[in-house]
């Protein structure tokens, strides 16, 4: 086998940064040091990089991406957005299930997995979505092969409608008997509904009201009831929860807890959107910016990024949810709802969280919550995915570079400090960077992704 070695690099994970070197041997990491590498080791290497003092880390792992296919290949592709996501430095992803037709029986997973391992740059796992009728799904489905499965407890873009009553209490029962995660979009239709007849009976039409009063729609509220009602599920029947983009201190307030998430019935995700310091003002946020929760204010950005140093908060997904401009430009309320994320999460990220805990909660976190055996840390014997991170001189990201074909990012005129250099996925390089866009490897995509059951 090939082998591969990394030096002159500053190695970073959730243990810290410290200077060493990383040798590779075929699709393992073979072996990790700190210092420099000694000449033996530069011996047996077949291919020598010098890193120049750039950051390694593990390869980031997205639980949350919406690629469109099948059916919303107009917006986007299962390539096109894990060529946007390999270049962001993302070597694994998990697919949510509102495609058309919805992801939502056995024949559809199956689908949608044989084309990722055709096309898809990244590890993929597409989920199974929970609708009315998912249960015989659910018998026939082979669970120990699956990582999670999607609740959207709340409507949003898609239209995927939640079991109820019974149904949705035998969904759960039967999640935790198998020791499958429930991954929960938590938004309460009953209020979100109130306050948006309460819109129009002001504005007249969804077009009038103003963008603005997305966050006064889908609201605080909205959030946190429905939220607390999937935890009273999850506490009823013993099954494993992870709540996906939380936006408000509310929800970390009342329902979360500090801790590892080993030992966690109940986990959470945020994503940067809702993190950023910047966007978390209304004045900067524009109809691109509208997605599902809504962006809340600074205090609750603020609580989300004190939540994820606490660990209250486990991990971070991008919620990469391509749309076209003009389907975004749609007047008020009509806009429709995401963003793309993968290719400019990581550089926006560390302006304002340190590169540990990124890592940690987009390695570490997903690694713990979702039982992957995938490479949580700089350590031998796991699977050589990782990123190489370049600091370089200031530059500020352009609609211009995006890979996606949608042709646009939530952080357009967003000036940053950093660059994905390198991707490898099983030790196979399938990104390497310039000054613009990066080029892809062809070889070795569509590398499936497995739990490893706790």
């Amino acid at each position: 086998m090939s082998r591969t070695l990394i030096y002159n690099v500053q190695l970073c994970d959730a243990s810290g940064i410290r200077k060493g070197f990383v040798a590779i041997d075929g699709t393992r990491i073979e072996s990790v040091g700190e210092g420099t590498p000694s000449p033996d080791d530069l011996n047996r290497a077949d291919t020598k990089i010098d890193a120049e003092g750039a950051m390694l880390v593990p390869g980031l792992i997205d639980t949350h991406v919406h690629f469109r296919e099948p059916g919303l290949e107009y917006k986007a592709t299962i390539l096109s957005e894990s060529r946007a996501a390999a270049a962001g430095g993302i070597t694994a992803v998990f697919d949510m299930p509102n495609t058309v037709p919805p992801t939502v029986n056995v024949e559809a997973l199956s689908a949608k997995a044989a084309l990722a391992a055709r096309e898809c740059h990244t590890r993929y796992m597409p989920l199974l979505g929970i609708v009315p009728g998912v249960m015989k799904e659910l018998a026939n489905a082979d669970t120990d092969a699956m990582c999670a499965v999607k609740l959207f407890l709340g409507t949003s873009t898609g239209g995927m409608r939640s079991p109820l009553g019974d149904e949705l209490a035998d969904v759960f029962r039967f999640c935790a008997e198998r020791g499958l995660r429930i991954i929960v979009h938590a938004e309460d239709n009953a209020v979100i509904d109130a306050n948006m007849q309460a819109a129009l009976a002001r504005y007249g039409s969804a077009e009038r009201i103003p963008v603005s009063l997305h966050p006064e729609i889908r609201s605080r509220q909205a959030c946190l009831s429905s939220a607390s009602h999937a935890v009273e599920l999850a506490h009823r029947f013993g099954a494993r929860l992870h709540i996906a983009h939380v936006s408000t201190a509310d929800e970390v307030r009342e329902l979360l807890q500090p801790g590892k998430p080993d030992g966690k019935l109940v986990t959470a995700e945020t994503t940067p959107l809702y993190l950023d310091p910047v966007l978390a003002e209304a004045r900067a946020r524009t109809s691109l910016h509208k997605v599902n929760p809504a962006i809340k204010t600074p205090a609750d950005a603020e609580a989300l990024r004190q939540a994820l140093q606490n660990d209250t908060i486990d991990t971070i997904g991008t919620d990469h949810a391509p749309h076209l401009r003009e389907e975004k430009m749609r007047p008020g309320m009509t806009a429709m709802s995401g963003a793309p994320s993968v290719q400019f999460a990581l550089p926006m990220m560390l302006t304002y969280l340190p590169p540990e805990t990124m890592v940690a909660k987009m390695t570490a976190g997903p690694c713990s919550v979702f039982g992957l055996g995938l490479a949580s840390a700089l350590i031998p014997d796991m699977p050589a995915d990782l990123a190489l991170i370049r600091e370089v001189p200031e530059y500020t990201i352009s609609d211009a570079d995006v890979l996606s074909p949608c042709g646009w990012t939530p952080f357009a005129g967003r000036t940053v400090r950093h660059k994905v250099a390198a991707t490898w996925i099983n030790g196979h390089q399938t990104f390497k960077g310039n000054d613009t866009v990066g080029t892809l490897a062809t070889e070795d995509i569509g590398i499936p992704l497995r739990p490893h059951k706790m």
